[in-house]
């Protein structure tokens, strides 16, 4: 079973983000899930989102899980939450950060020796978007990271999940902030 966390602040889109992929997965013949756990539900409250994906029926609806990523989509939380709390040893890392990663490791140093990616998720959809919601950049990441899917069809499949609620500029402008992040991440 693949295992995803999200770590966001409400109203960055990680629960749209966890949902989309999960429907995009879906649509593979997978088993998904995809939840949240609130703190406040207040704008910008720290906040958790959940991915579980497998080709048999998932009967584990339990929060806690042991993810295979862990996708941090506001750069803040990586210094005030414990982002590796319940890691595994081959637990991957896709950070949301304007840092390189040797700065980011002196800031952060229990993330050394660890599968660490990084790329600013929230410059990407300011400039594609004209917004800081950096789920799809980091949806974009993931999709590079893990080789779960292949760009295109991913992005095709997310269309179709956009289009049921956002006028076509703005599905547009997430194809663009995808596919940037897909290039960028390292």
């Amino acid at each position: 079973m693949l295992e995803i966390r999200w770590h966001s602040r409400a109203g960055q889109g990680a629960i749209t983000g966890a949902k989309g992929l999960a429907d995009v997965v879906a649509g593979t013949g997978k088993e998904v899930q995809a939840f949240a756990l609130y703190g406040s539900a207040k704008r910008g409250a720290a906040m958790t989102a959940y991915n579980r994906i497998d080709s048999s029926p998932i009967l584990n609806h339990e929060k806690f899980m042991n993810p295979d990523y862990i996708l941090v989509i506001d750069p803040g939380l990586t210094f005030i939450t414990n982002i590796c709390a319940n890691e595994k040893p081959g637990t991957q890392y896709i950070i949301t950060t304007h840092l390189g990663k040797e700065e980011l490791l002196k800031k952060k140093p229990d993330l050394e020796g660890k599968k660490l990616y990084t790329l600013d998720c929230i410059k990407i959809s300011i400039e594609a978007l004209g917004k800081p919601i950096p789920n799809a950049p980091m949806l974009g990441a993931l999709i590079k990271v893990s080789g779960m899917l292949e760009i295109e069809f991913f992005k095709a499949a997310f269309k179709k999940v956009l289009g049921k609620k956002l006028p076509q500029k703005i599905i547009d402008a997430n194809m663009l902030a995808i596919e940037r992040a897909y290039n960028e991440v390292k």
